[in-house]
């Protein structure tokens, strides 16, 4: 039996996009360290959770909905459930729903726990993850995704968790949230890079088919040197430690300047992605001091 459901709880893990994954775990970390002797394990452990169901309830609902709109049909990367037909429409909306589910029965304990106002970000964090590429009007087909991400996955995220556990909010926790924002971003901005041929067809204005390949290149490498600005605002002595990491950024920054296309970007989200977690990692162990 085990046999023959391998294969297709592998394509639900794919579909579930794991190399984004980072972008959820990394602002819990770092938030959670910064609140120092104030930390609380079940609220952390409950915001790791909605951080985590989110990022993948919106990878479910934009495979779900560009599915159905025909915009995944001959697109480079990650499997597509929808568009490949490896799972039904109805199934792949079905497993974002339960996605949505699961996060905002976390962020109900989270609130709870903290304070109720917190579901109101709940809310607002659901309605944008679904906003990106569902609906009638999503925001991501007209280029403000990379905005939607900076803000929910990088500041929302860190301030949120650092809120939950301390009930305060601080300067060097918006501080933090910067770079984390930044490199969630460059996320989103390497894989809008690679589907601007494909985007441009369809008629998906991206940000990067709104700059241009050359310009979007740019913006990227952009993000990344913003990320290793930000951390000594933190007030932090030890948060230059992320520069530790720069030279992965410097490396993957180097190939997509020199015109990485196509598949041959697909090796490059996955090692941004990994200096993401390797960037909070590093942040999270300078903050520990």
């Amino acid at each position: 039996m085990s046999s023959i459901w391998r294969p297709h709880i592998n394509i639900w893990i794919q579909g579930a996009r794991p190399r984004t994954l980072p972008a959820a775990v990394a602002p819990v970390i770092v938030a959670t360290v910064l609140a120092g002797k104030e930390w609380k394990p079940l609220q952390a452990l409950l915001a790791l959770c909605v951080s985590l169901a989110l990022q993948v309830a919106v990878n479910y609902s934009n495979d779900y909905s560009d599915g159905i709109r025909g915009t995944d049909d001959d697109r480079i990367g990650p499997v597509r459930l929808t568009a490949s037909g490896l799972a039904s429409a109805k199934s792949v909306k079905r497993a974002a729903q339960l996605s949505f589910l699961f996060a905002c029965i976390a962020g109900l304990a989270l609130a709870s726990l903290s304070s109720w106002w917190v579901i109101l970000i709940g809310i607002a964090s659901v309605l944008a993850a679904w906003g990106y590429t569902g609906g009638h009007t999503p925001y991501g087909y007209r280029g403000f995704g990379e905005l939607s991400v900076f803000t929910f996955f990088g500041v929302v995220a860190t301030v949120g968790t650092y809120y939950v556990q301390t009930l305060e909010v601080t300067l060097a926790a918006f501080a933090a949230s910067i770079p984390l924002g930044c490199l969630s971003c460059a996320l989103l901005a390497i894989n809008n890079i690679r589907d601007i041929p494909g985007d441009e067809a369809v008629g998906k204005k991206t940000l990067a088919v709104k700059l241009g390949d050359e310009k979007a290149r740019k913006f990227f490498v952009l993000l990344l040197i913003t990320s290793y600005i930000f951390p000594v605002f933190t007030g932090h002595p030890l948060a230059l430690l992320t520069l530790a990491t720069a030279p992965a950024a410097y490396a993957i920054a180097r190939e997509v300047l020199a015109g990485a296309k196509g598949a041959d970007l697909i090796p490059l989200l996955g090692r941004t992605g990994q200096l993401q977690l390797h960037f909070g990692l590093t942040f999270a162990l300078a903050l520990s001091f």
